[in-house]
């Protein structure tokens, strides 16, 4: 795999030279500092540690820098201008056309996680090499939690390649520029319980969140790691990566998802600001994102409607997505009794409805969002690309005090953990453990309490008493389609599961919306052009190796099943 020997070469040169990323690595201007100088510094080799994240993901929109996410690739939305990026994986058109870090979730993310996973090895290499830090050192350099730190960041990015392509090369030394780094894969079991080790030795190093300042926030504690294990764990327990169905691997899953289930974190009382707030006893770990100016960034060119100022309304929710959300009563709007009329479709929806999206006639900044398509004149839909394809956007990624008016500014946070999710990893995996006892029960009622569903007369906030684990099996899915939706989960869920044929290859929706001259409105479902469907087969629960890796390596480095 020869690719590793240019990648670290170029890797290598770029740290080591007058200039690098954020310029970690200079000393004074101009100088530049070769490798022992730097391990024999403490402020530069803590600069070295630092410049490992640079190589992780740090947002939601990343797919061509800031037009596409994989919310888009699944079946909770789609890009209203067919985003190359985004088609690309929700019709298994891959290919290596696109290289950069920021242009795809398969090439780009191999290079910047196999980056990151240079630097680490190499500062894990000679971290015994570096003096101790005299007082008032700045940046100050502790060797334990620098430790933790890079056995964390490595752990991380290994996940972020096994999830994506399961086995990979599994590298944990440092080399130098001309050393033969061709390595073969790793079976995804191998690299798992490399993750694990790395996790469980992380874990010593690290503080709690206690520890940390706000000026922290983005570095693992104790927390984030174990909040890493457990959805390690979770992976590699589901039906992708544990054909049999070995119920221990479960079991592992669900303990490491109980031990944060210890008071250290709790619920944020409100769902519809998660992303916006500078702290909150739900984080574990997130990268705050803010205050984000509004000219340049993707609230303008991808999440606004242009009849609010946005350049570009691609982030366009689906109605399959939209029909998920349940009523304020617990009950899907399915059922015959939950009151749904579809002529007045957003009407006593659960509170996560109108915290994730947004929909015709909806007040906001200060008018009714138009979304009809008859007659003209709609400000928030018409038939230009510019504008939604579903007549939906994404409330999520569009908070509404982001304005064109007055340049404001908002924080969107990316967020790696939240308890949130614990609480449905854990539900899962003691579910498929030991079926669906009371503590499965508890996780449900909390998450749907805390979103404002209505208790019932049983206090199970909609859910039905005495489930098999069949079917909460498929409660809990529906649970984190809602629950963590646009937050980089659902694609990925869909690969773990392997439900892409029921998910993604079946008719995307939007809807439609005809005004009457009488101000009311009338509401017909519609199949989207197919220009913004999708298609699923087996060999997309994983994505291909990159297709340079595998020329590279001399038949070294084995293709995905599917994709050879």
């Amino acid at each position: 795999m020869k690719k590793y020997t240019i990648h670290i070469t170029i890797l290598l040169l770029t740290l080591f030279s007058v200039s690098c990323k954020k310029d970690y690595l200079e000393r004074t201007p101009g100088v530049a500092l070769d490798e022992d100088q730097i391990f024999s510094d403490p402020a530069q080799a803590a600069r070295f540690a630092d410049n490992a994240y640079n190589y992780v993901i740090t947002k939601y929109v990343r797919f061509n820098d800031h037009r596409g996410c994989t919310a888009q690739a699944s079946d909770e939305a789609v890009s209203g201008n067919s985003e190359g990026s985004v088609t690309s994986l929700n019709r298994g058109l891959y290919h290596d056309h696109s290289t950069g870090p920021s242009l795809n979730d398969i090439y780009g993310v191999w290079r910047l996680m196999y980056a990151g996973i240079a630097i680490e090895n190499k500062m894990l290499t000679r971290l015994a090499e570096v003096p101790p830090a005299p007082p008032a050192t700045v940046p100050i350099f502790d060797p334990v939690r620098v430790e933790g730190e890079m056995r964390f960041l490595r752990a991380l990015s290994y996940f972020e390649l096994t999830k994506r392509f399961g086995g990979v090369p599994l590298i944990t030394q440092a080399f130098d520029v001309n050393d033969d780094v061709n390595f073969p894969r790793n079976s995804f079991d191998e690299v798992t319980k490399f993750i694990v080790s790395e996790l469980d030795a992380a874990v010593t190093k690290l503080g709690n969140d206690a520890d940390y300042t706000a000026s922290m926030y983005g570095r693992p504690t104790k927390g984030a790691t174990q909040a890493l294990k457990a959805r390690v764990l979770l992976y590699a327990a589901s039906p992708l990566n544990n054909p049999t169905g070995d119920k221990t691997k479960w079991k592992a899953a669900a303990d490491a998802a109980q031990v944060l289930m210890d008071g250290r974190y709790t619920l944020q009382p409100t769902y519809g600001d998660l992303l916006n707030l500078p702290s909150s006893p739900e984080y574990i770990m997130i990268r705050i994102k803010g205050p984000t100016p509004l000219a340049g960034e993707m609230m303008q060119d991808f999440s606004m409607s242009p009849g609010s100022g946005g350049a570009q309304g691609q982030m366009n929710p689906t109605q399959n997505h939209v029909d998920m959300y349940e009523m304020a009563n617990g009950k899907a709007i399915t059922d015959p009794t939950s009151g749904y009329d579809p002529q007045k479709p957003y009407a006593n929806r659960e509170p996560r409805f109108y915290n994730n999206i947004i929909y015709n006639d909806l007040d906001w900044q200060g008018r009714k969002i138009q979304m009809w398509s008859s007659p003209a004149g709609a400000l928030d839909y018409n038939t230009t690309i510019t504008y939604t394809a579903t007549r939906y956007y994404c409330k999520k990624y569009w908070p509404e005090v982001y304005r064109t008016v007055g340049g404001s500014t908002t924080l969107l946070n990316y967020i790696y953990f939240r308890y949130g999710e614990v609480l449905l990893n854990y539900a899962e995996a003691q579910n498929e453990a030991v079926g669906p006892d009371a503590s499965v029960y508890a996780q449900l009622v909390a998450i749907r309490k805390r979103a404002g569903i209505t208790a019932g007369a049983d206090n199970l906030y909609g859910l039905k008493a005495n489930m098999t684990a069949d079917e909460m099996r498929t409660v809990i899915r529906h649970e984190r389609a809602i629950e963590l939706a646009f937050e980089d989960h659902r694609w990925y869920d869909i690969m773990r599961w392997k439900i892409g044929s029921t998910t993604i290859a079946v008719p995307m929706k939007g809807m439609d919306v005809i005004k009457q001259t009488n101000g009311t409105f009338v509401y017909t479902p519609f199949v989207l052009s197919q220009t913004f469907q999708k298609t699923w087969t087996e060999k997309q629960n994983l994505y291909p190796i990159p297709r340079a890796e595998i020329y590279k390596s001399k038949g070294i480095l084995l293709q995905n099943p599917g994709w050879e």
